[in-house]
């Protein structure tokens, strides 16, 4: 539930850091898959830490400032600016100009947050330094916005603002890492030399699209949008542990090997469906990223932190997906992971010069990402490991993280969710009956408002 907290963090004037010794001035071009329409934007964080009785003394503003101006010096193109090019192809010039970095104060502790922190973090605006505009633009603007906020408590905050376009998930956590090894005095990052490597995921000469790619077409018919601009929304987070997933792993009946991001990716999928009342003809999808690394032959070079990952969609009617068992979602979710093949990546990047770069549809989409395994919070800077580290909040996409449920006393997978209110009540039951045997979605006298049965 959306929090009652609030505070105001009285910041300092932003200050640039630039890599520590000199570096090259030169043009790195971003992939295809980089500068694609849909990742021109930023992408933030949070990371909570506790006060640290070892570190009595030491402010984590100047140990993690003078630890960026060190990890800049290996990620120099991240201190440079983004320029385009004819084409509108995306290149970074690297000019040291450096990242924008913000000390910050929050009369506020770190259990004021609650026993487990999770999205929406309350007031997540004044632990971010905001980039300082607000359009999507990121050409000729720093890549890298960096707030560190020490709390009432002797613990501190990390929030982070970065360009998509410069790295996907594992590319921050790797600079992320990198930087929390300098803080805490080592010579050198586990990593000691990032790859840029871009060329390895640009288009073909000439580009040849060799799959279909639903996530760049209009959904079929009317491609309407059951959310509409000005519904209120409301934001919970739906805890999936070990009792749940066991139910999953029940219901599933699959012998194939089936991950657990699949698992609920396609429950909740089914149940978002249902909460929002589709026409049973209307193409509803789930659009989830799947990482290419592993997937290219040959592999991309170990220390690559650019994005490499591609969309996979699954589609289907609302009718077939609610009105069918959870196996018929989890069979489109695994099928739809599957395509994402080596070729399937290079036939995107192929995409992008052909098609000038199409944004992906949002349209009747459950659009999500798994971020349990990325490693967020694993990031050290010396104070020891996160309380919880990763996204804000979430808006009508969504992502899997690791949580710690304090209430049960166990480790599981927590997905925050945006619905408007008549929505969340109906998703909220579904999710709360999926220990019972039946299925609640099929069993409409267990489900009182009985949404969809009514528009089927």
């Amino acid at each position: 539930m959306e929090s009652s907290l609030t505070f105001k963090a009285r910041r300092s004037e932003p200050v640039l850091v630039a890599p520590a010794k000199p570096t090259p001035h030169e043009f790195k071009p971003l992939s295809e898959i980089d500068d694609q329409e849909s990742l021109r934007f930023y992408r933030s964080g949070i990371h909570f830490y506790r006060s640290n009785p070892s570190k009595v003394g030491e402010d984590p503003v100047q140990v993690i400032k003078a630890a960026l101006a060190k990890g800049l010096v290996g990620y120099y193109p991240i201190a440079g600016r983004i320029r385009e090019w004819p084409g509108r192809k995306l290149v970074v010039e690297c000019t040291g100009d450096g990242v924008v970095f913000v000390e910050a104060d929050a009369d506020v502790s770190l259990d004021d947050f609650g026993g487990a922190i999770s999205p929406p973090i309350p007031c997540y605006e004044e632990l971010l330094c905001e980039p300082e505009t607000t359009s999507a633009a990121v050409v000729d603007r720093p890549l890298l916005y960096i707030q560190v906020t020490r709390l009432r408590c002797g613990g501190f905050t990390f929030g982070l603002q970065i360009c998509h376009s410069i790295a996907d998930a594992a590319g921050v956590v790797q600079l992320l890492k990198a930087i929390a090894e300098l803080a805490r005095g080592v010579d050198a990052p586990s990593v000691p030399a990032p790859v840029w490597a871009r060329e390895l995921l640009c288009a073909r000469s000439p580009p040849r699209v060799t799959h279909q790619h639903p996530e760049y077409e209009e959904v079929a018919g009317r491609g309407k949008d059951v959310i509409r601009a000005g519904d209120a929304l409301v934001r919970r987070g739906f805890f999936f542990g070990p009792k749940e997933m066991s139910v999953l792993r029940q219901r599933a009946a699959i012998r194939s090997r089936v991950s657990r991001f699949e698992l609920i990716a396609a429950f909740v999928w089914r149940c978002r469906t249902a909460a929002l009342g589709y026409d049973p003809s209307d193409e509803v999808r789930i659009q989830f990223v799947v990482n290419a690394r592993g997937k290219r032959r040959p592999p991309l070079p170990s220390g690559f932190y650019g994005n490499a990952f591609a969309f996979a969609v699954a589609s289907t009617t609302a009718g077939e997906l609610c009105g069918r068992p959870y196996n018929y979602a989890l069979a489109q979710v695994m099928k739809a992971k599957a395509k994402v093949t080596d070729e399937f990546l290079q036939s995107v990047a192929d995409l992008m010069v052909v098609r000038g770069r199409p944004r992906f549809t949002t349209a009747q989409t459950y659009l999500v990402s798994d971020l349990a395994n990325a490693g967020f919070e694993e990031v050290d800077f010396g104070w020891g490991r996160g309380v919880y580290a990763g996204p804000a909040t979430a808006n009508l996409a969504t992502f899997h993280i690791k949580y710690s449920n304090n209430e049960r006393g166990m480790e599981g997978i927590l997905v925050p969710m945006c619905l408007p209110a008549p929505a969340m009540e109906r998703f909220r039951f579904e999710m709360e009956s999926l220990t019972i045997t039946k299925d609640p979605i099929l069993d409409h006298s267990s489900f009182p408002i009985n949404y969809l049965q009514s528009r089927m």
